[in-house]
């Protein structure tokens, strides 16, 4: 059972998870700032990212092997369809799970949001099957990043607040781009890290197309920009210092993209983890910094 357990974990990849959590926290902040704070809204919307991350992750377990994409030359931390500790057919009944799981919490949110919400599940659900999966895997053909930053950014931020506020606004749209481009940014550790292999099975990742310097540039462009725009929200004088909060994970940041620039293959695995975490701190701290706003 403990083997069993283990082998599940690795299917799930809970170092993933803080991707679903930050975004929502930065909605829920803007809602909270806002006056439109709905506490049952913001955990189902939780819920629902939790378990389509967890659908996401299982999905790209599952393509990647049936397309051939992951084999024995794998740099990255252990696929259990690729090397045997789950079924394949196992994986993909989880992967349906979580997404049903998912579309439950959207329920309420249908409930309270109406077919807006439906728009954006069901364009989330197609999403999560469709990076790696399908006739035209989106992450084979460069699109990956961008997929990743629109949902993790626009859509998971400003769905969160408008499933407590009923409506969107231009401020929301700006909060939503931090965590996009934070979350994009471990996809590129991710797709620097097997550039090789992906390039031998022809899975063109926005990182094969540019490069080890260019994803490396990408990378550092996108932490750049996060910082931007808590400073330019500062700098409008409608925010208060608080939103500069973010500012104090500069020391990581600098380190995270001095790490990134000299290191390759195995070895970023363990800085995939710490990006992760990064996003989620920045988010956390931008998300304090919102609702002190003023």
């Amino acid at each position: 059972m403990s083997d069993r357990f283990k082998n599940w974990m690795l299917a799930f990849r809970p170092k993933t998870l803080p991707a679903a959590v930050g975004p929502v926290a930065v909605g829920a902040a803007a809602a909270f700032a806002d006056g439109s704070f709905h506490a049952s809204a913001v955990l189902c919307a939780l819920a629902g990212a939790l378990f389509l991350q967890v659908g996401v992750n299982l999905a790209n377990d599952y393509f990647d092997f049936k397309k051939g994409v992951d084999t024995q030359e794998r740099l990255g931390p252990v696929r259990v369809t690729q090397s045997g500790l789950i079924a394949p057919g196992k994986v993909f009944a989880a992967m349906v799970i979580a997404l049903m799981f998912a579309a439950l919490f959207g329920v309420y949110l249908i409930y309270r949001g109406g077919w807006p919400v439906v728009a954006i599940g069901t364009a989330s659900i197609i999403s999560a099957v469709a990076y790696s999966g399908g006739p035209y895997p989106l992450a084979s053909h460069g699109l990956g990043d961008l997929f990743v930053f629109i949902f993790f950014g626009p859509v998971a931020v400003c769905g969160t607040y408008y499933v407590q506020a009923l409506e969107i606004n231009t401020l929301v749209l700006i909060f939503s781009l931090p965590p996009g481009l934070l979350i994009t940014a471990i996809l590129i550790v991710n797709n620097l890290r097997d550039i090789g292999t992906d390039s031998k099975v022809g899975k063109r990742t926005m990182a094969v197309i540019l490069g080890e310097s260019g994803a490396c540039a990408e990378y550092f462009v996108l932490f750049s920009v996060s910082y931007l725009i808590p400073v330019a929200l500062w700098g409008t004088h409608a925010f208060s210092l608080f939103i500069l909060l973010p500012l104090i994970t500069l020391p990581m940041g600098a380190g995270l993209m001095k790490k990134v620039a000299i290191t390759r293959g195995r070895e970023l695995n363990p800085i995939l983890g710490q990006t992760a975490m990064f996003s989620l701190v920045f988010s956390l701290l931008f998300s304090v910094g919102v609702v002190l706003q003023g």
